[in-house]
């Protein structure tokens, strides 16, 4: 699998809403919008998984700079996460 990340999205898209835009291009594993902890709104962005690389590429080529709920949308391939470091001092000083 080959996982996307999908920039400038409407705040109003959903999960699902993404999940169906991408099923055009070929079968999706999953599909999230991120959103805020703390309103639940949208933070512009998600990620998308598809099920092969080439359907991956496909979406790429066939949706990046497409229009989304009314919005001209960026797909590309997503970067690893960075590791998450602790850092003990910024912990306690707030």
């Amino acid at each position: 699998m080959k996982r996307l990340f999908v920039g400038s999205l409407s705040w109003g898209t959903n999960s699902d809403g993404l999940r169906g835009f991408f099923e055009q291009v070929g079968p999706v594993a999953s599909a999230r919008v991120i959103t805020d902890r703390e309103t639940g709104r949208s933070k512009g962005f998600g990620f998308v998984e598809m099920s092969t690389a080439s359907d991956a590429q496909n979406a790429i080529e066939r949706l990046n700079g497409s229009t989304f709920d009314g919005r001209k949308i960026v797909v590309n391939i997503a970067n690893p996460p960075e590791p998450r470091v602790y850092n003990r001092e910024s912990a306690n000083n707030p």
